[in-house]
């Protein structure tokens, strides 16, 4: 071979192998390309889809028709087109993407100065875009900077602790490379665990390491099966997926939309294909099913469920679940074994404890609610191979999927041998299941057939009785708007007043939880016979509220009377009344300032449309905490108007011998002298605005100190200027203090001793509403105690109502 050819033959396999370096001496200028040695992947500059006017230095894949990126150098720092950019592998070894203008818009940083001749940047074919060094050192790599991809045989680093921890951000559209809001990587706060983030907040959560190398397999449509896994090197864990070498080209990616997804090239269909993504379904969002609720991906349709021992906290599960019966502690509780299950997040990791020490461990704490333990040993070469998690206070994240860990609650002892008795029962039912079955179908249809006959029963005694007198004649005078409701229809509706439908009791009898035909769940108040809320009450709170229509009043659906009953008919409320979360230690914490300020300026606006704005001037007369319903959204309702009274003509004032109401809620001329106004609702919302703003009760005066109630306890802070200690302790770190000493002040105005000094509900509502408008001071409100009336004896949790000297009195007490 002549010298020349050999020359130029020499010349021609450099520049092949030039084609995936970048030296010093060769930068990539806009319109060329560094190509991997096997045309994998590609490096240049690209104009996103509908961007004219912005380029970006990055990698996709070379051998795919779809252009799909992996990674982007400068993606919140673009390249104007106007200024066309370059990017240089300096002598100091960095890598410096900058426009023609000489600004540097992006850099690599490695600042490497000795024995720099002959380092390259080389584009290899995993997609990992290297600087290398003469002897084969990598000193800096693509791979250690993702942007939203993860690529086979890359690490993502899931502890805070490495040097190399990052995060892959998604684009923030499908056009746009800048970073977005949402996140994904190791969980700062633990390293067992791989957290996609919506800015600060979490969106969805891998359930923490339990030392499996090989936490999931995924297989797609044309026979490939990718791995994913978790590396564990020294003290620091990576997650990677290895696959193949006939496998196609595979990615995993956070989406724009915040999900994380598993791709694979299908070449048949020349388009990427997506055989799994997270968060799926849906109710594996981040906390999707609330506190000590779990989404059951076992179910055909992946739903929320309550664990064991807890009841739903709603309708629907915002607010999670509450638990049955509460803990006793000191011996008097258990754990239930719960297999399968996501683990919980926000738990604190207790090492070297075997899985009787980490039991113990949560025994001993009366704050622990729940205990998982794994060997990490599979992927651990330390000395500490065991994963002890306890958890204090709520379980919230939790699922339930095939391939979870046991999860061990802690209940009430008498809790867990229900449960554990149900588990028991199951397995002879399955011995023996067609025999079962078969005594199922035969008392079910024995059931069926009494059942028609009890409620004909029921029908043919309600229609004699119903032609004998016309609706009890109670209200056969009246004329009532709203529809009457068949007893028997109400009896089925509720299960025959079953007591695993019983919502609360009350002095005035039961509610009940029920659905009627074509009706969303409905809350049933039976009134007791002996009830202190009798005919006339009953009379007066169909007849009234039927007229009242306002988003803070509770609505009224029906009533009924049959023989002695009474029953009226509402809508449900999911959580139940205000007193429920207020004086509850436990859940006082869902009431946040911005709640609070909400249920109260909704109780005010009530009141106001029940004074002026409904066209009549109703006198409510029982204002007070059970009687402030909460829907879905913490909205305030107003209910229970069997107290209520209407003001007719130009009525201002009336006085009555039968005082009714809750004794400590009263305004004074009405205690002592049975004079009511408008102004007796204005000094009731009063105290409620102190209970609500302080968490305490009215009725708990061994909680303020040597006062003689929380009003005087309200003034003599007010008047010393030390208002802010009555704010509950839950609040007072997080909430306006302007706005809440504003409440303290108008509540003060409330409960004014004099009746004109107080303020109309049109003003509260207006001082309310309006930060700027100026307060008066308040006049020292008067303190009277209740003497004659105590009730020593609050063993009931339920309201006592007491009729003395013609006086109805209804006593606060603890729930």
């Amino acid at each position: 071979m002549a010298p020349l050819q050999v020359v130029v033959l020499l010349s021609f396999i450099c520049l092949c192998k030039s084609d995936d370096h970048l030296t010093p001496a060769k930068p990539l200028a806009a319109g060329d390309k560094l190509v991997s040695d096997n045309g994998v992947f590609a490096l240049g500059f690209f104009s996103p889809k509908n961007s004219t006017n912005d380029s970006y230095a990055g990698i996709w894949y070379n051998n795919i028709p779809e252009r799909t990126y992996v990674w982007v150098a400068n993606r919140d720092n673009p390249i104007t087109k106007a200024s066309p950019g370059k990017l240089v592998l300096t002598n100091n070894s960095d890598l410096v993407l900058s426009d023609s203008q000489g600004r540097a818009l992006w850099t690599t940083m490695c600042n490497f100065t000795s024995g720099t001749t002959g380092t390259a940047a080389i584009l290899l074919d995993s997609g990992n875009l290297v600087i290398r060094m003469p002897n084969g050192t990598d000193i800096w790599q693509s791979f250690h900077h993702p942007t939203d991809t993860i690529l086979p045989g890359m690490p993502l680093p899931l502890s805070a602790n490495d040097d190399l921890y990052t995060r892959l951000v998604a684009w923030r559209g499908p056009d746009d490379p800048a970073t977005s809001d949402y996140s994904m990587g190791g969980d700062p706060s633990s390293d067992l665990q791989v957290v996609i983030w919506n800015g600060t907040r979490p969106y969805w959560r891998r359930s923490a390491w339990n030392g499996e190398l090989v936490t999931a397999s995924y297989q797609g449509s044309t026979g490939f099966i990718m791995t994913l896994r978790i590396v564990y090197r020294g003290d620091k864990l990576y997650m990677t997926f290895p696959v193949s070498d006939d496998s196609p080209s595979m990615r995993m990616v956070l989406h724009y939309t915040g999900v994380f997804r598993f791709l694979a090239w299908n070449s048949n269909s020349s388009s990427w294909e997506v055989f799994t993504e997270q968060p799926s379904p849906s109710c594996d969002q981040y906390a999707y099913c609330g506190p000590f609720g779990y989404c059951d991906a076992t179910e055909t349709v992946p739903k929320c469920n309550c664990l064991s021992g807890f009841v739903p906290d709603g309708v629907n599960f915002s607010r999670g679940c509450r638990i049955k019966e509460d803990l006793k502690c000191g011996g008097g509780d258990n754990f239930l074994t719960f297999r399968g299950m996501k683990i919980p997040d926000k738990f604190v990791y207790v090492r070297n404890r075997g899985i009787d020490q980490c039991r113990a461990e949560c025994s001993r704490n009366c704050n622990c609610t729940a205990y998982a333990y794994a060997n990490l040993q599979n992927g651990s070469t330390s000395d500490d191979v065991s994963r002890c998690l306890i958890w204090l206070g709520e379980l919230v994240d939790t699922g339930k999927f095939r391939d979870g860990e046991n999860l061990y609650l802690r209940l009430a002892s008498s809790t867990v041998a229900k449960e554990s008795n149900v588990l028991k029962i199951a397995l002879p039912v399955i011995a023996t299941g067609i025999l079962i079955l078969t005594c199922v179908s035969l008392v079910f249809w024995i059931c069926k057939s009494r059942g028609k006959r009890r409620i004909k029963k029921i029908k043919n005694k309600y229609t004699r009785q119903h032609s004998k007198n016309s609706k009890s004649n109670e209200l056969e005078n009246e004329s009532i708007e709203l529809p009457y409701i068949c007893f028997e229809d109400v009896v089925i509706a509720t299960d025959n007043f079953s007591d695993c439908n019983m919502l609360g009791r009350g002095g005035f009898g039961k509610v009940y939880k029920g659905r009627l035909e074509g009706v969303n769940e409905v809350a049933v108040k039976r009134l007791s016979k002996n009830s202190g809320q009798g005919a006339d009450e009953f009379r007066n709170e169909v007849v009234l509220i039927a007229k009242l229509q306002h988003r803070s009043l509770v609505r009224l659906l029906g009533y009924c009377t049959h023989e002695d009953e009474k029953l009226l008919i509402y809508e449900c409320l999911p959580n139940k009344s205000l007193d429920a979360f207020l004086f509850d230690a436990t859940r006082n914490f869902v009431l946040d300032w911005p709640t609070r300020f909400k249920v109260i300026k909704g109780i005010a606006r009530g009141l106001l449309y029940l004074h002026q704005d409904s066209g009549l001037t109703i006198i409510h007369r029982d204002l007070k905490a059970s009687n402030v319903l909460l829907d879905a959204e913490m909205n305030p309702k107003i209910s229970d108007f069997g107290m209520a009274r209407i003001f007719g003509g130009n009525e201002q004032q009336v006085n009555t011998i039968r005082v009714v109401g809750t004794y400590r809620y009263m305004s004074p001329e009405y205690a002592m002298e049975g004079s009511f106004s408008v102004k007796s609702d204005t000094y009731s919302f009063g105290v409620l605005l102190l209970e609500i703003v302080s968490g305490l009760k009215i009725s708990s005066s061994h909680l303020t100190k040597d006062f003689p109630s929380l009003v005087a306890y309200a003034w003599s802070l007010w008047k010393d200027g030390n208002a802010r200690e009555l704010v509950d302790s839950s609040i007072t770190e997080i909430c306006p203090l302007h706005e809440v000493l504003r409440c303290i002040q108008l509540s003060l105005l409330c409960v004014q001793d004099d009746p004109s000094a107080r303020p109309l509900m049109s003003s509260t509502v207006f001082m309310l509403e309006n930060e700027t408008a100026p307060l008066p001071t308040p006049k020292e409100p008067v303190y009277f105690r209740q003497r004659k009336y105590e009730v020593e004896d609050q063993r009931h949790d339920y309201d006592l109502e007491m009729s003395l000297n013609g006086m109805t009195m209804t006593m606060e007490e603890g729930r």
